[in-house]
């Protein structure tokens, strides 16, 4: 089937429009990508604008119509680029700036006497540069890193750099050997693969943001929203696997934590000391037990840690110095009153006490029951 090029332009101009309505309804969903959806939005209604104006870029006198229809094009382009380093709080403006002026004196110095070869060569270069740029951002995104769509949407930008790469630097030479031929057909591949561009990138971009907006909500589902640490399901969800992945050869030590006295806190300081109390021993457990292990929050004042790769001796070291430092730190009440609370630790060890994490953490608590029962402030073995 033949198609011209000016269906093509109407293709490209059209699935650019949709894409950045589309992108406009979606702010109403993701309000913390706002702002940047609603560059993108403006990026691809630009690109849109600017496909149009080629259509017409010989009707005004001189190089004015193609000059405007260029710079109009590659400024959507650069608010593409802007709107995918604003996922990242980076903004672009000063290479924008730069890139639209230095576009701006090529066409106004070689525009007038070398206009086709600006249009066809000249102008590819910061194209290919903005989308170079984009798919370079797409890649090191921050807090995206992982996402399926973070990897296509980078891959369709830089195949897009590329081929304008390839426009600006190849074509030339093909058009010396070849004649001109070769630029009309390069004209409607580029059409072609700009209404594929206009219609994939966006909507992998799209993705993108439902993708963060999805692992987040996982992430809060699965979060203590007083301490920051894991709550009771995800301890129990990544602590199954981790007994899997150690099985009888690797140790894994667990440790139940409980606050002394923590009923008397509340009642005597109210709730907000208490919830004070609580965030001052989730930060010092994780900075004792570090990154490794599995630190969660599963009840009122109870915690729960679990120590792949230590046995019950170095397990034992970790959990005592978390009494110690907890028990050397002040919290104030809302009326400046000093408060210093303890913990009481059970420790079980996997494949000694228990075989599964129930039991495991059954086991740790009746070690802990143990610990209470001798004044508290210290740690028992089960």
């Amino acid at each position: 089937m033949h198609v011209d090029l000016i269906t093509l332009y109407l293709l490209a101009i059209g699935t650019l429009l949709a894409s950045s309505g589309l992108t406009l309804w979606e702010r109403r969903i993701h309000l913390k990508r706002s702002r940047e959806l609603t560059i993108l939005a403006a990026g691809y209604a630009t690109l849109a604008i600017g496909c149009a104006a080629a259509l017409f870029r010989h009707a005004p006198p001189g190089v004015t119509g193609s000059a405007l229809s260029n710079l109009l094009i590659l400024a959507g382009y650069l608010l593409i680029l802007r709107g995918a380093g604003s996922l990242s709080g980076r903004r672009y403006s000063a290479v924008s700036i730069a890139t639209l002026a230095g576009t701006a004196l090529v066409w106004a110095l070689g525009g007038v006497r070398w206009q086709e070869v600006v249009w066809s060569y000249v102008s590819a270069f910061p194209i290919a540069i903005a989308c170079g740029l984009t798919a370079r951002e797409l890649l090191r995104s921050d807090g995206m890193t992982g996402l399926q769509s973070q990897r296509i949407a980078a891959l369709v930008s830089g195949v897009h750099a590329v081929f304008y790469a390839a426009r600006a630097c190849i074509l030339p030479w093909m058009v010396t050997l070849y004649g001109r031929d070769v630029l009309v057909a390069v004209g409607k591949i580029t059409l072609y693969e700009g209404v594929l561009y206009s219609v994939v990138l966006p909507m992998t971009l799209l993705r993108l943001v439902r993708e963060e907006a999805h692992r987040e909500l996982l992430l809060e589902s699965q979060t203590d929203y007083l301490t920051g640490l894991g709550n009771r399901r995800w301890f129990f969800e990544q602590g199954a696997r981790v007994l899997r992945e150690a099985g009888a050869t690797r140790p894994v030590s667990l440790l139940a934590f409980d606050l002394d006295h923590f009923k008397t806190v509340n009642d005597r300081y109210g709730h907000e000391t208490g919830d004070a109390v609580l965030k001052s021993f989730g930060e010092i457990a994780r900075d004792v037990i570090g990154p490794a292990a599995l630190l969660a929050r599963i009840g009122g004042e109870e915690f729960v840690a679990l120590l792949p790769g230590d046995d019950s001796m170095r397990a034992t070291e970790v959990g005592e110095a978390v009494v110690r430092r907890f028990a050397e730190t002040t919290t104030y009440s809302a009326d400046g009153v000093r408060i210093q609370a303890t913990v009481s630790i059970g420790l079980a060890q996997f494949g000694r006490d228990a075989s599964t994490l129930a039991d495991l953490l059954a086991a740790a608590d009746h070690a802990l029951y143990s610990a209470k029962a001798l004044g508290g402030n210290r740690l028992e073995l089960a």
